[in-house]
């Protein structure tokens, strides 16, 4: 047996739905941040090194995301060829 399950939402309902915070406001401040360092010249200033902290959790935070999604999937699929009722 087969099905399929089509959920349309949008990125603010899905951040709604897995619990993770809010961080628009972070960001914009963050931003603001960079921008301002940016325009003043700071000496020593390179974005990839104030990137870099973000950048790595980041990446880290989809891939564990991505991998939570797939093990779901499969369980699921995997358990239900087995069960022969």
């Amino acid at each position: 047996m087969k099905f399929k399950i089509d959920i349309d939402m949008s990125p603010e309902e899905l951040r709604k739905v897995l619990g993770l915070p809010d961080v628009q406001k972070f960001q914009e401040d963050m931003m603001a941040k960079i921008t301002e360092q940016m325009d003043a010249g700071a000496e020593g200033y390179d974005p990839l090194t104030l990137f870099k902290p973000y950048l790595t959790s980041g990446v880290g935070s989809m891939e564990a995301l991505q991998k939570i999604m797939m093990n779901l999937m499969t369980s699921g699929y995997g358990s239900s060829d087995n069960k022969k009722d």
